[in-house]
C-alpha cells in the first residue's frame, strides 16, 4: 500500500471512528433525557397525585428503557459524553422555564405544576426515545424495535396522567350521583319524570344517569332531551347510559360504559373530546384498564345486594380498599347503597356514591339526596 494510500485509509478510520464516537454521544443524551422526563413525571404522580397505579407504570417504563438500552455499551457512551463542549448547553428558549400550575381547589391535589409539567416531561421523554430509535438502528435494529413500543407506552401513560388530573379538577365537589330508570316513568308519564329529576336538580345531585335497556330508542331520546333541558344552566351533570349516540342525539353531557358496552375508544369517536365518558369496574385489573383507556370516572361495585338490579356476585368492600389504595381517577361506589350503609363507603375511603332506589324510590327524593350528600361531607 502506497503512503497515499495509507493516509486515505487512516483518514477514512478516523472518519468511521468520530460518526461513532458522535452516534454514541447522541444515544446518552437522549438515554439520559429519556429517562430525566419520565422520572419527573412519576415524581409527580407519586407524591402529588399519590397515585399508586400510574406510578408503578411509571416506574416500570424507566426500568425498561435501562433494560432495552443496555447492550448500547456504557463504556462507549460515557466515553463520547462532551457537556462541557455541547452548544445545546447554551441555547436556551423563553418557555423553557415556564410551566403551568394548577392550585389544590382545582385538582383535588397539593397545590403545585400540573398538566404543564406533565406534558413538558413526556414531550421530552418521547423526543428522547424517537432519537435514540433512530440512531440505534445504525448499532442494532432491535432495539429501535423496543425502543419504539417504549415511546408507543409513553403516549398511553400521558393520556392516563393528564385524564386523571382534568378529571380531578372537574369532579373535585361532586358526591353524588343519582341513576333514574327511564321505564317506571315512561308507566307513569313524563310529569313524574319532570318533577323527579327538578327535585335531584334543587338537591344539588352532581349527576343524573338516564338508564334503561327496555324503552324504545324514540322513547330514550325524548326523555333524554327534556332531562337534558332541565338540567341545563344547573350544576348537575346529564349522562346517558350505554348509547353514544343517544349521548349526542340528546345533547347529554357524557355517557356511562358498562363492560359489555363499546370501548372508550371508541365511544369517544363518537361523543367528541368535551363530553364525559364513565366506566363500570367490577375488579381492580377492570379499573386500572379504564385508567390506561382515558375514562373520566369509573363506577365500582357493586358493594352491596341492590334493590334496583340484580347481580350475580358483589366485590363488597375489599374492591373500594383496593381503588383507593391505587386509584386516583374519581370513582363512584355503586350497589345497594342507602342512608343505613353509606358510612361503610366512607369509612372506606371513598366520598363518591352512585344510586337509584335510594333516592328514586324514596317518597321525597330531593330530601333523600340531600341527606346522602350530608353524610358523604362528614
Amino acid at each position: 500500500m502506497s503512503n497515499w494510500q495509507n493516509k486515505t485509509f487512516m483518514a477514512d478510520k478516523e472518519s468511521e471512528n468520530s460518526d461513532q464516537s458522535s452516534i454514541y454521544r447522541i444515544l446518552d443524551a437522549a438515554i439520559n433525557r429519556a429517562g430525566e422526563g419520565i422520572r419527573v413525571v412519576e415524581d409527580y404522580v407519586r407524591m402529588v397525585l399519590q397515585d399508586e397505579h400510574l406510578s408503578r407504570k411509571l416506574k416500570q417504563l424507566r426500568h425498561d428503557l435501562t433494560q432495552e438500552t443496555i447492550s448500547i455499551e456504557p463504556e462507549s457512551r460515557i466515553a463520547a459524553r462532551d457537556t462541557v463542549g455541547d452548544v445545546g448547553c447554551q441555547i436556551e428558549t423563553e418557555s423553557e422555564y415556564l410551566r403551568g400550575e394548577t392550585t389544590e381547589e382545582e385538582t383535588g391535589a397539593a397545590s403545585g405544576p400540573a398538566s404543564g409539567l406533565v406534558q413538558a416531561n413526556l414531550a421530552r421523554a418521547q423526543q428522547a426515545l424517537r432519537t435514540i430509535e433512530e440512531f440505534s438502528k445504525t448499532i442494532d435494529p432491535e432495539i429501535a424495535r423496543k425502543v419504539e413500543q417504549l415511546r408507543y407506552r409513553t403516549y398511553t401513560i400521558e393520556k392516563a396522567v393528564l385524564t386523571t388530573v382534568v378529571s380531578l379538577q372537574n369532579f373535585s365537589r361532586a358526591s353524588l350521583y343519582v341513576l333514574i330508570d327511564g321505564c317506571s316513568f315512561a308507566k307513569q308519564g313524563d310529569s313524574e319524570l319532570i318533577a323527579t329529576v327538578r327535585q335531584l336538580i334543587d338537591a344539588q345531585v352532581d349527576f343524573i344517569q338516564l338508564r334503561d335497556k327496555t324503552l324504545t330508542d324514540r322513547q330514550l331520546v325524548l326523555a333524554g332531551r327534556a332531562i337534558a333541558h332541565l338540567v341545563r344552566g344547573s350544576s348537575t351533570r346529564f349522562i346517558v347510559n350505554d348509547r353514544a349516540d343517544l349521548a349526542v342525539a340528546v345533547g347529554a353531557n357524557g355517557i356511562h360504559l358498562g363492560q359489555e358496552d363499546m370501548g372508550v375508544a371508541d365511544a369517544r369517536r363518537i361523543v367528541g373530546a368535551a363530553r364525559t365518558i364513565g366506566v363500570s369496574t367490577h375488579s381492580i385489573s377492570q379499573a386500572r384498564q379504564a385508567v390506561l383507556d382515558g375514562a373520566n370516572y369509573i363506577g365500582v361495585g357493586p358493594v352491596f345486594e341492590s334493590q334496583t338490579k340484580s347481580f350475580k356476585e358483589h366485590v363488597g368492600l375489599k374492591l373500594i380498599h383496593e381503588v383507593v389504595q391505587e386509584i386516583q381517577l374519581p370513582a363512584f361506589a355503586i350497589g345497594g347503597i342507602n342512608l343505613e350503609n353509606v358510612d361503610l363507603i366512607a369509612e372506606a375511603g371513598l366520598s363518591r356514591i352512585a344510586v337509584c332506589g335510594a333516592v328514586t324510590r324514596s317518597a321525597d327524593p330531593k330530601a333523600a339526596a340531600i341527606a346522602l350528600k350530608q353524610k358523604l361531607e362528614y
